[in-house]
């Protein structure tokens, strides 16, 4: 993703800046949503492997990266509190 885009993006609600999920959070995150534990903070179920994503920077939230748009869609946001297996900050 260009790095002029993520410069200013960021989570529509909190204002935190987001940066690009790595490896073992895409990982994390897509293990839950293949075993049915993943829902939008609006509750509605994500079914669907994500390629890509970004991550506020404290971590709290994920949107989805779909074709190389960001979807910074407050209800689309998908809650890390939820993810058991969430790596822990590097």
């Amino acid at each position: 993703m260009d790095k002029r885009l993520l410069d200013i993006l960021c989570c529509p609600v909190s204002k935190t800046p987001v940066r690009p999920l790595a490896a073992a959070e895409l990982d994390a995150l897509n293990r839950a949503i293949e075993a049915g534990r993943v829902d939008t903070v609006a509750g509605v179920a994500v079914k669907t492997r994500l390629d890509e994503g970004l991550v506020t920077v404290d971590r709290k939230v994920v949107y989805r990266v779909d074709d190389g748009i960001p979807v910074m869609l407050p209800e689309e946001g998908i809650g890390t509190a939820q993810l058991a297996d969430f790596p822990a900050a590097a």
